[in-house]
């Protein structure tokens, strides 16, 4: 029997939300998976999976999953429910859409949705059935908006060098990311890189992550200073002639007045900011400006504060004035999406969109549910919700506002979800999903450069459905009409490969994977940048990026526009990824909780002695929007006054219930929105 396993290993793709999105090796029979590892012969995956996924048959086939339909029969909340069949599950999803359009309207329904699983049929099929029938739109803020509006202001596209010459690099600079930690394969090639080229890491983070810790440099600035630290390093970049004038002028848009711009941004005005030594400022630069082959791997997390597109377009700007990318193994990289040019049309429905259809904010689900007139855009109410591949209730900003607008009795919540999440129990449906090993579907991935297949493997457990087929049978009962909802999973991929030129399904399915990386001119920009003068912009048009533009600074700076700390509010708190958890996901799982135990405040050994608390000792953390208690940990691996908290727990983990982003702020960061998750300031007490 295991000899036949053995051979029986199809590839596949990891479905969560993490720009890896690794190719996977899947050792299974017709009813369980077994093993799960990385693709040994995907270049970028190269064989390695991060533990938490390797172990994904205990997910899978998890006690707790959900195998039936459910109907709630308590009060919201109670995780009371009964067994029901699917049909009558469907009719009354249907039937409660069908009325509640005809009482208040089509935008009074809103589907919400986001990555639990990356791939493009399952996930964003969803919006097919919205504009198909005029419901509200999403605008996806939880994640990467932020990143991309700073990104793009410079560069003028997502791409950039190929991923993989990491391992070409001499210095690699992980800003703002923990990859040993949320993109394991990201320390595979630099690990490659300091063995065969005796590479560097640096690392540019508030505290000593697992990834920080292997560095050879770690600059743990404070919370949301990341443009001073840019600026501080630009600065010395021209002082001190490191500074690639010639590219500069070839390639950028105002060299000349970004040199005068920094001149006022000295290394002694930076350390005060961010407060690192001016001895690791001038340390960083001189590193940054001797070494051609740097390659910059820029991460979400030093964006998630209110000042964190400007910070991201600072950061990146450092490549441009030292021409990083006109050299092998160097240049900046955040994410590769706009090499795939996919054709969404079939999978989304793009060719029913009605433009006058309002689009609501997802990091604003608390406002717009309690009744917000702005976040509604001063219109009707949400009295329907279908919810897949996410689980608001915890991962949303300002969960106390959230949960509030959840109990409404008027509100009515389809949840299609793999487990009881905490957002399930407020729903008044309940239907059992699929996971990535159960149903077909096609995934694309921001970190690297190869479009996957992943087949379905293994029969559906219970009578769990894919999103795909859930959407097939609603729309048959809203009288939803496009071609998308007469096909297969397998249909939808073909046809949308096809339109893409990116070949047939067939095609990919023989290969596992095809490897889209754009030729070195293309993905370093020799032949220009992305914006219509090919230049790199130090001086953006802000108003390109989004319409929240007017307060943007004109070229790369600080803006002093976080939550600040004051004497109510004196510590920054940062809730960070934890290593075994991923956003909500894997916290079901008994090996992940294991290792995680119980979620903990990493609070500074001077800070615990002002305070007057211990190891273990339970606290309170606080701000307008609630309190949090949660138990300390003695860490020195960050400035005094900040605060860390690893992992997006079950509100459930809490003594209290609430969970962290109950303290965090859903007002949007300009210019496009998204949410500060790592910018709040808060007080701390003893929890007597």
């Amino acid at each position: 029997m295991r000899k036949e396993l053995d051979n029986n290993i199809s590839i596949s793709a990891c479905p969560h939300d993490c720009p890896s999105t690794c190719a996977l090796e899947v050792t299974h029979d017709e009813k369980n998976i077994y093993k799960v590892k990385g693709a040994s012969k995907n270049t970028y995956t190269s064989g390695v999976v991060c533990a938490k996924v390797s172990r994904y048959a205990e997910r899978t086939h998890h006690p707790d999953r959900l195998t039936k339909p459910l109907m709630r029969v308590g009060k919201k909340g109670s995780n009371n429910f009964k067994k029901i069949e699917w049909e009558q599950a469907l009719d009354i999803v249907a039937e409660n859409f069908i009325s509640t359009a005809q009482k208040h309207g089509t935008e009074s329904i809103w589907p919400y949705f986001y990555a639990g699983t990356m791939g493009l049929v399952q996930r964003d099929g969803i919006n097919r059935l919205r504009h198909a029938m005029k419901y509200s739109g999403q605008h996806s803020t939880i994640c990467s908006t932020i990143t991309a509006s700073g990104f793009r202001a410079g560069v003028g596209t997502l791409k950039g060098p190929d991923p993989r010459e990491m391992a070409l690099a001499d210095v690699i600079l992980v800003w703002g990311c923990n990859p040993a930690s949320t993109q394991v394969n990201v320390m595979k090639h630099i690990q490659k890189a300091r063995k065969d080229r005796n590479a560097k890491l640096i690392v540019v983070d508030p505290y000593k992550t697992r990834s920080a810790k292997v560095a050879d440099f770690h600059y743990a600035i404070k919370p949301g200073t990341d443009g001073a630290l840019a600026c501080s390093i630009m600065h010395i970049l021209f002082r001190d002639n490191y500074a690639d004038k010639e590219y500069m002028d070839k390639y950028t848009d105002d060299p000349k007045g970004l040199e005068e711009h920094v001149k006022k941004y000295t290394p002694e005005w930076g350390s005060k900011i961010t407060g690192l030594p001016l001895r690791e400022i001038e340390e960083f630069a001189k590193i940054f400006g001797t070494t051609k082959r740097l390659y910059s791997r820029m991460g979400y997390g030093f964006t998630r504060q209110r000042n964190g597109a400007s910070a991201m377009h600072a950061a990146v700007s450092l490549s441009a004035v030292c021409g990083k990318w006109q050299y092998e193994g160097g240049g900046a990289f955040y994410n590769n999406g706009d090499i795939y040019n996919i054709d969404k049309t079939l999978i989304e429905g793009l060719d029913l969109i009605d433009q006058n259809i309002r689009i609501l904010d997802q990091s604003r689900i608390g406002s717009i549910l309690t009744g917000d007139r702005n976040a509604l855009i001063r219109g009707g109410n949400v009295y329907s919700l279908i919810i897949q591949n996410t689980n608001p209730l915890v991962v949303a900003p300002e969960s106390l506002l959230v949960r509030e607008g959840f109990y409404r009795e008027d509100l009515f919540v389809c949840v299609h979800e793999q487990f009881m999440t905490e957002t399930a129990k407020y729903a008044d449906i309940v239907l059992p999903a699929t996971t990535f090993v159960e149903h077909d579907d096609l995934y694309i991935a921001g970190g690297h450069q190869h479009i996957t297949f992943g087949p379905k493997l293994i029969e559906p457990i219970g009578e769990s459905r894919s999103n795909h087929k859930v959407l097939l049978e609603l729309s048959k009962r809203l009288g939803a009409e496009h071609k998308g909802f007469n096909m297969t999973e397998r249909e939808i991929i073909d046809v949308t490969l096809k339109s893409s030129n990116h070949g047939s399904l067939a095609d990919l399915e023989k290969n596992g994977w095809k490897d889209v990386q754009p030729d070195f001119n293309t993905s370093h920009f020799i032949n220009g940048f992305g914006h219509k003068d090919k230049k790199f912009h130090f001086k953006p048009d802000w108003s390109e990026v989004g319409p929240d533009y007017h307060n943007m600074p004109e070229y790369p700076d600080y803006m002093n526009t976080t939550e600040n700390t004051s004497k109510d509010f004196p510590f920054k708190l940062v809730t960070a990824p934890a290593h075994n958890y991923l956003n909500s996901s894997f916290t079901e799982t008994s090996s992940s909780q294991k290792s995680e135990v119980k979620p903990k405040a990493k609070i500074h050994s001077n800070d615990i002695k002002k305070l007057g608390l211990q190891e273990d000792d339970l606290v309170v953390l606080g701000n307008n929007r609630g309190k949090v208690i949660i138990n300390v940990e003695e860490f020195d691996g960050m400035q005094e006054g900040v605060i860390i908290v690893e992992g997006i727990w079950p509100n459930e983990a809490f003594v209290g219930k609430n969970g962290i982003n109950t303290l965090v702020g859903s007002d949007p960061v300009p210019p496009n929105g998204g949410a500060a998750f790592h910018d709040t300031a808060v007080w701390i007490k003893s929890h007597s």
